[in-house]
């Protein structure tokens, strides 16, 4: 099994930065997509900003340019930078591993982090 640990969430004013943070408890050999996901009250979860199993990167449309999206292999851990934050950014935010294969472990599977609340007050 392994465990996500997200922090970095909180009270921001429009055009301030946070950065999220995740840690993985345990190395991940393999993954589908390591990245963030959010959720906004009524509306669906979202993808924001993802590594590929490539290596490459994507972001969805709305947060190009404002966000950044890093990983430390030898930490296991996995940052998202967010800068010029607005109002509709506000959400709560997921750290997410999908089609993980851990050794020692059946897979592949997905792991959530239990999410961190990012409000952005206009």
């Amino acid at each position: 099994q392994v465990q996500l640990v997200e922090s970095g969430g909180g009270l921001v004013q429009a055009g301030g930065s946070l950065r999220l943070s995740c840690a993985a408890s345990r190395s991940i050999f393999r993954f589908d997509t390591m990245g963030w996901y959010r959720q906004a009250p009524g509306k669906q979860r979202e993808p924001v900003a993802v590594f590929t199993t490539g290596g490459s990167t994507t972001y969805v449309d709305s947060v190009k340019g404002r966000f950044t999206i890093s990983r430390d292999n030898a930490k296991n851990s996995v940052d998202l930078q967010m800068n010029s934050l607005k109002s509709e950014d506000t959400a709560v935010y997921y750290c997410a591993v999908t089609g993980a294969v851990v050794p020692g472990t059946l897979g592949p599977r997905n792991y959530w982090g239990q999410g961190t609340q990012v409000t952005v007050s206009s």
